[in-house]
This record gives structure tokens, C-alpha cells and sequence, in this order.
């Protein structure tokens, strides 16, 4: 009887990075997709019940249901149950990471994007003249 090869037959390229990116990128190619990411994003941490983002996104129930899985499967958000509510809130880890990853090695270390740096620079209040 012959041995059964168990060799490898298919390359393992090890870039699990570049195919959690893929699948985070393709979730957000879509419209819909990309309104309640973005619409969670700017929500903060505490994130928006589910509907809430019917009624602001005009996006039917199930067809939301089905956005709100696939930005959940695919880790740039994330569900909590509070009573009888679901509240979503983007993964700001997870749209970290994949900042990172388009960036990474960009312009040999040079500052080339401009509006990304204004944007990422979170304005400080002042809390002195906030708490008069």
C-alpha cells in the first residue's frame, strides 16, 4: 500500500491582514454598508440602537438586519443587548487596524495625506472654560 502525501500543496502566504482588510473593505464597498459605519463611527462608543439607524438611514428592518451582520461578521462593529434594544457601535480598533494597513510604508514614511492628519487630530476642549 502506497503512503498518502501530505505534503503541501497550496502556498500559505500567511496574510491574514490582507484578507481580514479585503473582507472589511469589501463590507464597506457597499452604500448602505458604508452609511451605517460611518453613521456609527461618528456616533462614539456608546453606538445607536438598531432603530434608530432605520429611522435616520431609511433603511427597512430587514434589510438593515442583514448591513448590521455583515459589518458584525466581517469586525468593524459590534452589538449590545440593553432591554429590549440592540445598540451597534463601530470597532474603532478594527478601523484602526485597517487605516494602518492602507497606510502602512506610505510615501517612505512621508507626510502625503494632509486631510487624514486633520482629521485625526481630535480637537481638545478646553475644560476649564467648559465647566463655567
Amino acid at each position: 500500500m502506497e503512503a498518502i502525501d501530505s505534503g503541501n500543496y497550496f502556498d500559505d502566504t500567511g496574510n491574514v491582514e490582507g484578507n481580514i482588510a479585503s473582507r472589511r473593505l469589501a463590507a464597506l464597498g457597499h452604500e448602505s454598508r458604508l452609511s451605517i459605519f460611518r453613521l456609527l463611527v461618528q456616533a462614539g462608543p456608546r453606538g445607536v440602537s438598531a432603530g434608530a439607524i432605520c429611522e435616520k438611514l431609511a433603511i427597512p428592518a430587514p434589510t438593515l438586519s442583514f448591513h448590521l451582520a455583515h459589518l458584525s461578521r466581517v469586525g468593524l462593529i459590534s452589538g449590545r443587548q440593553e432591554s429590549r434594544f440592540i445598540f451597534y457601535a463601530a470597532d474603532y480598533a478594527a478601523m484602526d487596524d485597517l487605516l494602518a494597513y492602507l497606510t502602512e510604508n506610505c510615501c517612505q514614511g512621508g507626510q502625503c495625506m494632509p486631510k487624514t492628519a486633520v482629521v485625526g487630530a481630535p480637537k481638545k476642549r478646553n475644560r476649564s472654560a467648559s465647566s463655567r
